[in-house]
């Protein structure tokens, strides 16, 4: 946790390189540092990136190369493909270091395109939190904090009860990067709650959802798919469907372009003022098209915006007729299809690789081990399956040997739900096909927090369940879970 903020509230989002460059010709480095050095001297000095957005971070060392006595903050991300993270084989100390490897690689790879020797901001993606691997990315990028090649951890697109375990593990995160607009609202509730708590800034990213959120579309007929001419536009007419359609659409639309007209704030302005002010939120990201287009002097209005008191409840007002976007943050991103405002990054997927070792007993029975220090030590295996059935032993938040979700019972309880999962993913099963769970809690005021997160797991799935206090082994341990499978 930090409580250092970023400088500039309006952030420059670089993705669209990747959309301008999808076709193969990349972006002029020398030409869009110059652009990057307009937005730093007009006081736009925080850009956001991504491994993956193109040549985004070399045109960012063109900057840096080229006007070294700018002041800007660099924020980027790191979004490995899961399948190189795959552990599996590896115990112990030799699985620590493969993960700090691969941390490592990816973060010097950055340091070099951005001409720097540190990171101001390192953004972290978890593509399965099934896969505690994510968990040793985060710990991975710590250390490298402590190294000094990072200056501050940040995530992207993550939900609040795993960034509540990041934390609660004794991770430092400043940050949490999420879709965050007057049509998906997802953010408002648990996250911004634990962000205020924790003293975590959410940047918001959509808030013009690719530029829907404007006069331009006021009135105008439901566009099809050749209408959408960019991957951000694709992206978010989605968020217009599930938010209830093209009328409701141009509902908000018309009242947003009639507060527009009386306060002289423009149809985005008012649409990202209105993020910006927000409790939790750190900044608001507003894409840039290097080369094509220039928004900066609409930005630097957009930074000295404040909305009055009557703006804001007329805007409230029609967002109570919107449908919730279901689901928790970051959803779209851990579900296909994954159309993301960079591009469809299915190509990061090839494979979710099994989280946990699969051992072949017998014709009969398969075992999955899943690297605890208890284990071995005790016999056991973290889930049987024979013919129809899976049985899974009592699991607590361990991983390797450390305690994972610290004295939270709720965030201890989310991350025995994920080794369950990926226990049963890692045999080819989803926890839908769980039937029964039995939960034993330490102290019996914890039920509440213990019972919300099986309930956020399983409010679907109802399995037969039974919660007792019992005295558990390992005085660090607030819950422990058993689980049953019967296949069809």
């Amino acid at each position: 946790m930090s409580s250092e903020k970023i400088k500039s509230r309006v952030i420059t989002g670089l993705w669209q390189i990747a959309d301008m460059e999808r076709h193969g010709t990349k972006v002029n480095a020398t030409d869009a540092a110059r652009e990057l050095k307009a937005y730093a001297d007009a006081g736009l000095n925080v850009f956001d990136m991504a491994d993956h957005y193109g040549s985004a971070e070399e045109i960012v060392g063109a900057f840096r190369n080229n006007y070294p006595d700018t002041q800007a903050t660099m924020m980027t991300k790191w979004v490995p493909e899961p399948s190189e993270l795959s552990t599996l084989g590896l115990d112990g100390s030799k699985k620590e270091q493969f993960i700090l490897d691969k941390t490592r690689e990816a973060v010097k790879k950055a340091l070099r395109r951005m001409q720097s020797n540190k990171i101001d901001v390192m953004q972290f993606h978890a593509w399965h939190y099934a896969n505690p691997v994510w968990l040793d990315c985060l710990f991975a990028l710590q250390k490298l904090t402590e190294e000094g090649l990072i200056e501050r951890i940040g995530v992207t697109n993550f939900d609040a009860a795993h960034l509540n375990i990041a934390l609660k593990s004794g991770i430092n995160i400043s940050s949490n990067q999420v879709c965050y607009s007057l049509l998906d609202q997802r953010a408002a509730g648990k996250m911004t709650e634990l962000c205020l708590k924790e003293n975590i800034q959410l940047f918001a990213f959509g808030t013009v959802a690719g530029g829907l959120l404007s006069d331009k579309w006021l009135n105008q007929p439901e566009p099809d798919s050749k209408a959408l001419s960019n991957w951000s536009l694709m992206k978010y007419k989605r968020f217009v469907d599930q938010s209830g359609g093209w009328q409701k659409f141009q509902k908000l639309l018309t009242t947003l372009a009639k507060l527009s007209k009386e306060t002289g704030i423009s149809v985005a302005h008012l649409a990202s003022g209105y993020i910006l002010q927000k409790p939790a939120v750190g900044g608001v990201i507003v894409g840039a098209r290097l080369g094509e287009s220039s928004h900066l002097e609409q930005n630097k209005k957009l930074a000295a915006i404040s909305l009055s008191a009557e703006t804001i409840k007329q805007i409230d007002a029609e967002l109570v007729e919107l449908n919730s976007i279901p689901g928790d943050c970051g959803d779209e991103y851990r579900k296909p299809p994954y159309l993301t405002a960079s591009g469809d990054l299915s190509h990061h997927l090839s494979t979710l690789p099994a989280p946990f070792e699969v051992r072949e007993i017998n014709k009969e029975t398969k075992v999955v081990m899943t690297g605890t220090i208890w284990e071995p030590m005790a016999g056991y295996s973290r889930a049987v399956m024979r013919g129809n059935t899976i049985h899974v032993s009592g699991t607590t938040a361990t991983h390797g040997s450390r305690l994972i979700g610290g004295d939270d019972p709720g965030a201890q309880t989310e991350f025995v739900l994920d080794k369950i999962e990926g226990a049963l993913y890692s045999l080819g099963f989803e926890l839908a096909s769980v039937v029964r769970t039995r939960i034993f809690v330490k102290h019996a005021e914890d039920w509440e927090p213990v019972a919300l997160a099986h309930g956020r797991r399983f409010g679907k799935i109802l399995p037969a369940n039974t919660m007792v206090e019992a005295k558990l082994i390992g005085p660090e341990y607030l819950v422990e879970i058993e689980a049953e499978v019967i296949l069809n």
